[in-house]
């Protein structure tokens, strides 16, 4: 496993991280199994475990809290807020009011004092982000959390931020956690490059693209979402970009088959190969997908065989828009109306 610099934090983490989304009722309801497996990628060698309060409605936390236990010092462990955890139209959102709230839910649920990177989940359109650096400065301030990062920013959002922290004399953004894969390319083009110039390190969430890579979609035999948290659009066979989707993963199997490796093994080693990327966010819901996955940290891709990708997707290219998560509040039909 290799280990790399977050960014400017001083901190080194595993080029490949622990999603855990599929730890809950979302995914894996085995409390126990999900356990294991987190033990059985840190004994593998990962150091580095990112969660979020809204997964399976905190659970997923409470059984990363759990599988901690007597490990905690060896782990750089990160969540995130945002999304909404409740009716109540304040318990979401990136407000002081709720910064303030959801911070020590998720302390009391991972069952420790302290936070290595606490994220904005998505950025806000209706709060400034001075408030949001602000509350989040006064808890590196508190020692409640040590770092903090952005999620799916768009490039001209992180300068924002970026700015704003310079202008305000607060904590910045010092990573970003945007969706990359072999299909989903856009950020090549103004993420990867911007976050890189503002010395940010990148945790690249669906490198499997949600299934699509890892052979569970295919023309012959096209699954279903294995959680209810992804978008359906993903994974509508009638659309034409998916269909496109699947022509590009068949093309991407042939590939690594004649390359000896897996398609999982390509698709992850591709996303880390990229000078830009910290670490892919790997999110397994069982041990045989742990175990599939964790090669991938030491399958080096040859340039000619990134040649033959860039050839199937190109550079900077998403295939299906729905894949992307940010940005669609700029291109939204009330954004571009009069």
């Amino acid at each position: 496993m290799e280990y790399r610099p977050l960014g400017r934090t001083g901190v080194s983490v595993s080029s490949l991280c622990l999603g855990t989304m599929m730890f809950g009722p979302w995914g894996n309801e085995d409390r126990q199994d999900s356990i294991r497996i987190i033990h059985a990628a840190l004994d593998a060698g990962i150091t580095f475990v990112d969660t979020a309060d809204v997964y399976s409605g905190g659970e997923s936390e409470r059984i990363v809290g759990e599988a901690l236990k007597g490990r905690r010092d060896d782990v750089v462990l990160a969540t995130k807020f945002f999304m909404p955890m409740s009716d109540n139209p304040n318990h979401r959102g990136g407000s002081r009011k709720w910064i303030m709230r959801a911070v020590e839910d998720s302390l009391q649920r991972l069952q420790t004092d302290y936070i290595d990177l606490y994220q904005v989940h998505r950025p806000s359109a209706d709060t400034d982000v001075e408030e949001t650096l602000g509350a989040l400065s006064d808890l590196v301030a508190q020692g409640k959390v040590r770092s903090i990062g952005s999620s799916s920013y768009s490039a001209s959002q992180i300068v924002e931020a970026q700015w704003a922290a310079r202008e305000r004399h607060l904590q910045r953004f010092v990573t970003e956690q945007p969706p990359y894969s072999l299909l989903v390319r856009g950020i090549e083009e103004d993420v990867l490059p911007t976050a890189r110039r503002h010395g940010m390190g990148i945790l690249t969430y669906s490198p499997l693209a949600g299934g699509w890579l890892s052979g569970r979609w295919r023309k012959d035999a096209a699954g279903s979402p294995t959680s209810s948290a992804r978008p359906p659009a993903r994974f509508d066979m009638s659309s034409p970009a998916n269909q496109r989707k699947l022509d590009a993963v068949e093309e991407l199997a042939l590939l690594a088959e004649d390359a000896g490796i897996s398609l999982i093994e390509l698709a992850l080693a591709f996303v880390i190969r990229h000078p830009a990327v910290t670490s892919a966010i790997i999110g397994p819901r069982t041990m045989e997908q742990l175990e599939s996955q964790l090669s991938a940290a030491d399958t080096v891709l040859s340039d000619e065989l990134l040649d033959r990708i860039d050839e199937i997707v190109a550079p900077g290219t998403t295939i299906n828009p729905d894949d992307n998560s940010y940005g669609a509040t700029e291109l939204a039909p009330r954004a571009r109306r009069r």
